[in-house]
């Protein structure tokens, strides 16, 4: 009986961007039966965090002006970014962490060691805060009093081996940075970069936008920079994309992408889009009336610490 009703859920979901006359569903390739997530994800217009049912319906949200990141720790608890600071909420909506900066900030990460990393968009810093607030590590990437300006970074991560891996928008470029800040490795990012995955066995998985008039497109390239697999518009029959921001790729392969309707498309697109390996559509999320602009998502019926590296994302 579940298996019927996320079925219908996502076929109702699909059916209603249909309605809006911004899908044809006869274009669109499907895998067959549609399936349905329960998720979390940050609306960066709307300014808030939410975790929504399988069935569609917001069951906790809470305020988060410009949300692009956001976690769901194994506590249950919720870590996301507030444009110019970070925070963790209870579901009592009580505040268990809180980090504020001058700096424009759009990326945060739970450590294994119970501090998080937060990469400072505009002062060029990527830092690591502990539990009380105070800050443990500081590497800068931009020198001291520069500003690299709005556009610098999206999303980061700290990786296993104490590296980062930052999404530099306004650049065009990821860059992976050591653990002293030297840059050791660049993959273009036409388009900007928003988010970046660094994926077991060493390749990497990039969203990118439509900066300076470059399609949208989320790609996967080797240790070597080769591009081993990618999403446009045009493999997607029927679903524009507009700019790829958030990013999760599943056990099972597929990758789960969210669609940033800002910039005067807000309600022309679905806000998430989950395809397989071969481009085919499962599952697509595009309640206008409860979201905006989706930055970030975390599927919440996937297993994994994440703060151990187990969900990707």
């Amino acid at each position: 009986m579940k298996m019927v009703r996320t079925a219908v859920v996502s076929t109702l979901l699909l059916t209603a961007t249909i309605a809006d006359g911004r899908t044809d569903p006869a274009a669109v390739k499907s895998a067959g039966p549609q399936v349905s997530h329960s998720f979390a994800c940050g609306d960066y217009s709307a300014g808030k965090v939410m975790l929504v049912s399988a069935d569609g319906k917001v069951e906790w949200e809470y305020p988060a002006p410009q949300c692009n990141d956001l976690w769901v720790l194994p506590n249950g608890n919720v870590l996301f970014v507030t444009g110019h600071g970070v925070k963790e909420v209870n579901r009592r909506k009580e505040v268990i962490f809180s980090y504020q900066s001058k700096s424009e900030i759009y990326a945060c990460q739970r450590l294994a060691n119970g501090n998080t990393f937060i990469a400072e968009c505009s002062s060029g810093r990527l830092i690591e805060v502990d539990p009380r607030g105070k800050v443990v590590k500081q590497v800068r990437i931009l020198p001291a009093g520069e500003s690299g300006g709005h556009a610098f970074m999206r999303n980061a991560r700290q990786l296993e081996n104490g590296n980062y891996l930052v999404a530099h928008y306004g650049l065009g470029v990821v860059r992976e940075y050591d653990s002293n800040g030297k840059q050791v490795r660049e993959i273009d990012g036409p388009g900007g970069p928003h988010s970046v995955i660094r994926l077991p066995g060493g390749n990497t998985l990039i969203s990118c936008g439509d900066r300076k008039k470059q399609p949208p497109q989320v790609f996967e390239v080797d240790r070597q920079g080769r591009t081993v697999w990618q999403v446009t518009s045009e493999d997607l029959p029927g679903i524009q994309l507009a700019f790829m921001t958030g990013l999760q790729r599943l056990p099972n392969g597929n990758t789960v992408m969210t669609n940033w309707l800002g910039h005067g498309r807000l309600g022309t697109a679905p806000h998430v889009i989950e395809v397989t390996p071969d481009k085919q559509i499962v599952w697509t999320f595009a309640n206008h009336k409860i979201a905006k602009t989706v930055a970030t998502i975390q599927l919440l019926d996937v297993p994994g610490d994440v703060t151990r590296g187990e969900i990707l994302h």
